[in-house]
């Protein structure tokens, strides 16, 4: 058993019940119904072809029970996504749970735990013109609101939490309490979440048809028996999982070299569902849609087959070099853990007012490589520091227009789906 399989054991002496993942909700055959009929209006507006009943049943009998976030009613009266005043934010959860994934990442009765080691919430503007991908780091310290108790919903709800990791958060109150709590630290609602497992990554990763990545220097990790020689390398299933997990083949063999690492992941694929066409063909949003039903546990809204399809569909024309993938800004504290910078308010600003960012160049580590792709789009503009008013200029002077882009500082690092890098790879020698 390796050290990673180790720790997780001892994290699993302490997590309570996979059933604390949320509220499940009860599928009686009404509601079976219901859904089959909303799928069915989905997909037949998508293909109009006559397999459309066939496909949502597809979809429906595919389903996972789904998770009550407690914020629904943000949604009333919302015809579509683009009608979603400052625009969408849905958050996506990576449990470490062993639960259901066969023996191939530990025994699942053994070595399991509930924690949400990757916690992204992804903001698309009300326009549709940009999107911003927030990595929140799993060790960063946060304060956790009171939450609804996913195990019992109708007794006292759980505590407070101060300080405390925000990968702990899902075992505390399961993926609503995750919600609220990233709800509370930038300052935005959240209506859609999901929940995805290992095979549900790798099983997205097969729906795209594999995703490209350029390794810059060996990738060489025996925890997640991850080996990539120096090139590009097309990933899909357990291949693309490995290189999302990998922490010790990357960078500095921290987790926050895993994100850099996975946002070179994310980007590709990010310009693969562009260039492909996935986000404008049924067929295959029909299979993102049927391994994402059947691999991730999905909140209550997204379970409306026409909001899903919109959602994807949302980021069809959005323009590459305005899809950003920001990595949370934090510092070391004592005890290893981190928290956030006062930087991060920046990052707060652009989310509240549905504003595009921009990153200082400063800010790109070592973690990446330039790939040096011809046809990457030029990096947007600096936007200058708003200028100091003159000495004497009149107080009623008009108000200076409303900033249209939230330029980020140097210590907030992260890149475009534009840019084309490579991740740079740790070897065992240097471990």
């Amino acid at each position: 058993m390796n050290q990673e399989l180790r720790h997780t054991s001892r994290r699993a002496a302490k997590a309570p019940s996979i059933a604390r993942h949320g509220q499940l909700k009860p599928h009686g055959a009404w509601k079976t119904i219901a859904k089959v009929a909303a799928s069915v209006v989905a997909v037949a507006l998508i293909s109009g072809s006559a397999v459309a009943a066939y496909a949502a049943w597809d979809l429906a009998s595919t389903a996972k029970p789904t998770v009550t976030l407690g914020n629904e009613a943000v949604l009333e009266g919302v015809p579509d996504v683009g009608a979603m005043e400052g625009g969408v934010n849905l958050l996506v959860v990576g449990s470490d749970s062993r639960q259901g994934q066969g023996m191939g990442f530990g025994d699942p009765e053994e070595e399991t735990a509930v924690l949400n080691d990757v916690t992204m919430l992804m903001h698309i503007s009300q326009d549709h013109s940009n999107a911003s991908v927030v990595s929140f780091p799993r060790d960063m310290l946060v304060n956790v609101p009171e939450c609804t108790d996913p195990a019992d919903p109708e007794g006292d709800p759980l505590s407070e939490q101060y300080d405390v990791k925000i990968n702990t958060v899902l075992a505390h109150g399961g993926l609503g309490c995750v919600v609220k709590t990233v709800e509370e630290l930038v300052g935005v609602t959240i209506p859609f979440a999901g929940i995805v497992q290992f095979m549900g990554v790798a099983g997205l990763s097969e729906a795209v048809g594999g995703v490209e990545v350029c390794v810059a220097e060996p990738i060489e990790d025996e925890y997640t028996n991850t080996f990539l020689p120096a090139g590009n390398h097309t990933l899909a299933g357990i291949d693309a999982l490995q290189f999302l997990r990998t922490r010790h083949g990357v960078g500095d063999g921290s987790d926050l070299a895993r994100i850099s690492n996975q946002q070179v992941f994310l980007s590709s694929l990010a310009r693969t569902l562009q260039s492909n066409g996935t986000l404008a063909d049924p067929v295959k949003l029909y299979s993102i849609a049927k391994a994402a039903l059947a691999n991730m546990q999905l909140s209550d809204s997204l379970m409306d087959p026409t909001r899903m399809i919109s959602i994807a569909k949302a980021l069809k024309d959005t323009d590459l070099a305005k899809i950003a993938f920001i990595q949370y800004p934090t510092a070391y504290v004592e005890g290893g853990a981190v928290a956030p910078t006062d930087s991060a308010e920046y990052v707060r600003t652009a989310l509240q007012n549905d504003l595009p960012v921009t990153f200082n160049t400063e800010a790109q580590e070592s973690d990446f490589a330039s790939a040096g792709d011809p046809n990457a789009a030029p990096p947007a503009e600096e936007v200058p520091a708003e200028e100091v008013p003159a000495e004497g200029t009149p107080t009623d002077a008009a108000p200076a227009p409303a900033p249209t882009v939230e330029a980020l500082p140097s210590d907030v690092s992260g890149q475009t789906a534009a840019e084309t890098r490579c991740s740079a790879g740790r070897t065992l020698d240097d471990q």
